[in-house]
């Protein structure tokens, strides 16, 4: 019984439920993105230069010719798929500048931490640290002239 109750702690832990939540919409926004990749920039860029579509792009490596890599692959002919991985290629770039921006958005989010008041300053003789109403350095023993941080 210990077992199933370690395993379900385990399991509801919040950095569990985290990073699932994480692949499940790490897996919805790289559909997106292979989405924007393939039927919206890649169209173009094709056409700038002189290809429609970057996924048949291939070589047959038994020399025959084949209008598509469809027609390549129900032949049975091995393909070296260039195209393919040049559309895989630019959709790894865009994911990775998407989530770099994401990343740099949560960052700004972030609440940055207030700067504390300060109960100290620096000795103008030895620059040790002491209490901003003393009269005389701990340290030197330099007397310090004036009180409340003024040196």
């Amino acid at each position: 019984m210990s077992f199933v109750k370690e395993f379900k702690e385990f399991a509801l832990k919040g950095s569990v439920i985290d990073l699932a939540v994480g692949v499940v919409i790490g897996a919805a926004f790289s559909t997106v993105v292979k989405s924007f990749t393939e039927d919206l920039l890649m169209p173009p860029v094709g056409l700038l230069t002189g290809h429609h579509d970057f996924s048949n792009s291939f070589v047959a490596l038994n020399g025959n010719h084949y209008d598509t890599l469809a027609q390549a692959k129900a032949a049975g002919a091995a393909t070296l798929n260039y195209g393919v991985f040049i559309n895989n290629v630019i959709t790894f770039l865009i994911v990775a500048f998407a989530v770099f921006l994401v990343v740099k958005w949560f960052n700004a989010l972030k609440k940055k931490p207030e700067p504390t008041a300060t109960n100290v300053r620096d000795c103008p003789e030895c620059l040790s640290a002491i209490p901003l109403q003393a009269r005389r350095c701990k340290f030197c023993s330099a007397e310090i002239g004036g009180r409340l941080g003024s040196a």
